[in-house]
């Protein structure tokens, strides 16, 4: 049999049974279309499962329009990047596949000197600068805080008409939501204005790694800039501190007391219980604001919300440090890999080399903790205050009538409620019902089965002919997207016992599979498993203290699952494509993070 040498083209790939009309959902712009085949046929899309794993809500679909967009505009637009421009990128059966877009070899050049004024501007002055960053982020996060979503009332307020101020309740309403979505595209702005850099220093020094050590490991690369001190990280420290302080003060028979508030209730009896309270409620704000998911999806569960969540992983700490178990970070152990290794390659340059490398390494230790760190601010803080919004808007709708249940405004795109939010207007405006109720609780029913369907089929992981040498640092080094991969992709492997990714983090350890497809699975991992999953989300932390490894589909090296491994000394595997779909739970497992070898030992 002949090997496959391209994958099919979006314009022959079907929709599964009953997702036909999938293409109602979204808007036009995201969709593949006949007049431009031509042309995008022309190009190797990959799908990214690893930040979009799931087929989009149409209201969902704002997160890859907003984040992408601005994405590239910092490469194009703001710091001009020499070789890269921005990421062309389409949804297909509700999943979304991308393309990077390259510049032309005879503008590289001029672009140059652009980019080092600009780019070069935020390196010379990247704390200041950062420092500024966190201000507008928390500022843009108060001012989506203080949204208000009213229902509208029977009559305008006496007193707004006896001041005369010549406006009814619609206006604030529609303001509030448009206010909503420019916070939420401002918050994509600037979750892009460092990290593009933040990846190009690292890339600068990656490559002259590369230049003077040809046969340096990637991973060999990585570890020099490891040992970030991230507030990512933060959320799952104030729950291993939680669950310290409960062992210490002898509270820690209270986790077990039942629901949330019955453990707040019990905590409450005792001076140790009260205060151990309030340093619950000192970490709720703002580090609860923390998501079992992602950040891109309307039904991802945030602590804030769901309590329960990080009151089992502090139950989960507390009995393991009883135990007598570790649960912090290997911090210092990791710093001290770093600097072994940092110094036993400084010390194989000359002067003058060794001159470039400390500059180089100095730059990407300043600005890549912004890689990891701005993670907490963005996909997890502000976007919990945005999707939170969003269902209160929502719930307003449904107490209207507009929807069956009080979630369901995600089923329309973000335009659409703009028109269901006038149409509701409209109809109390005049003092006629409006038309929303006997619309939308049908399209809605219509929608869910179309998603229903999208969900029903895993996406075909690449379309069209994949370039001979995959060669865009971005597309390697974030997704894992490399020429043997999309090889493997494309032949299989003729050994159904091993797979093989990219070496994320090192180290073997061998282990009993467990296969996890959504956080809300994260409660059946056991001590000692070994996580397999189409992809990470950084708020698993806290699960990171029970498993020996983590191997993932997706993935490149500086992928948040790679890097949260590393920062706790965990063997990991990425991007191998179907480990997740490949492996069964019980299944033993040897996993070689440091050759990105993962080895099925035995049946289930």
């Amino acid at each position: 049999m002949t090997a496959r040498t391209s994958f099919p083209s979006a314009y022959d790939l079907a929709a599964p049974a009953g997702a036909e009309a999938w293409r109602d959902l979204y808007p036009y712009y995201l969709m593949f279309a006949d007049n431009r085949r031509a042309e995008e046929d022309g190009k190797f899309w990959f799908c990214d499962s690893q930040h979009w794993p799931n087929p989009f809500k149409p209201f969902d679909a704002v997160t890859v329009e907003y984040a992408v967009k601005c994405l590239g505009q910092y490469n194009t637009r703001h710091y001009l990047v020499p070789p890269a421009n921005g990421v062309d990128f389409r949804i297909h059966n509700g999943y979304v596949y991308m393309s990077p877009v390259g510049v032309a070899p005879e503008n590289i050049g001029p672009r140059v000197p652009q980019f080092m004024d600009r780019a070069g501007h935020y390196f010379m002055n990247w704390n200041s600068l950062l420092d500024q960053w966190l201000v507008k982020v928390k500022a843009n996060i108060a001012e989506m805080e203080a949204l208000r979503f009213d229902d509208l009332p029977e009559v305008v307020p006496v007193e707004w008409v006896k001041e005369g101020r010549g406006l009814d309740n619609t206006v604030p309403l529609s303001e509030a939501y448009d206010k909503a979505i420019q916070l939420l595209y401002r918050t994509w702005n600037y979750h892009f204005e460092f990290l593009n850099l933040g990846y190009a220093a690292y890339l600068d020094f990656f490559g002259f790694m590369k230049s003077q050590f040809p046969t340096i490991s990637d991973q060999s690369i990585a570890k020099m800039v490891q040992g970030v001190d991230s507030d990512l990280f933060r959320p799952d420290d104030e729950l291993k501190k939680l669950a310290k302080l409960a062992v210490s003060s002898g509270l820690a028979a209270h986790l077990s007391a039942g629901s949330v508030d019955q453990v707040l209730a019990a905590m409450a009896g005792s001076d140790a219980g009260r205060a151990w309270v309030a340093a619950w409620e000192g970490a709720k704000d703002p580090w609860f604001n923390f998501t079992s998911g992602n950040g891109f999806y309307s039904d991802d569960k945030y602590w804030i919300e769901h309590l329960d969540i990080p009151m089992g992983y502090i139950r989960d700490y507390a009995a393991r440090v009883q135990k007598g178990d570790e649960i912090d970070r290997p911090t210092a152990q990791i710093a001290a890999e770093r600097d072994r290794i940092t110094a036993e390659y400084r010390d194989l340059l000359d002067a003058e080399a060794q001159g470039a490398f400390d500059g180089k390494l100095g730059l990407a230790r300043t600005v890549f903790p912004y890689v990891e760190n701005h993670n907490f601010y963005i996909e997890h803080w502000s976007m919990s205050v945005f999707w939170r919004k969003m269902r209160e808007l929502s719930a307003l709708f449904h107490r209207a009538g507009f929807w069956e249940n009080a979630d369901d405004m995600f089923y329309l795109n973000r335009n659409e409620v703009r028109d269901a939010l006038f149409d509701l207007g409209m109809g109390w405006g005049v003092g006629a019902p409006a038309t929303g109720p006997t619309y939308w609780p049908a399209e809605i029913k219509r929608r869910k089965a179309i998603l229903a369907a999208l969900q029903s089929a895993p996406p075909q992981p690449a379309l069209n002919t994949p370039p001979a040498v995959i060669t865009e640092p971005f597309t390697i080094m974030l997704w894992g997207i490399t020429t043997d991969a999309v090889q493997k992709w494309l032949v299989g492997s003729s050994d159904s016992t091993k797979l093989e990714g990219m070496a994320a983090s090192p180290g073997v350890v061998e282990g009993r599979a467990r296969v996890i497809r959504s956080a809300s699975d994260l409660g059946l991992i056991q001590e000692g498993e070994i996580l397999v999953t189409p992809v990470t989300a950084p708020s698993w932390a806290p699960v990171f203290g029970k498993i020996k490894a983590t191997v993932t589909d997706i993935g490149g090296m500086m992928s948040h699952a790679a890097i949260v491994c590393r920062e706790y000394g965990l063997p990991a595997v990425t991007g191998t494509g179907t480990a997740s779909s490949t492996i069964k739970t019980g299944q033993m497992l040897r996993v070689d993070g440091t050759t990105g070898e993962v080895t099925i030992l035995s049946a289930a």
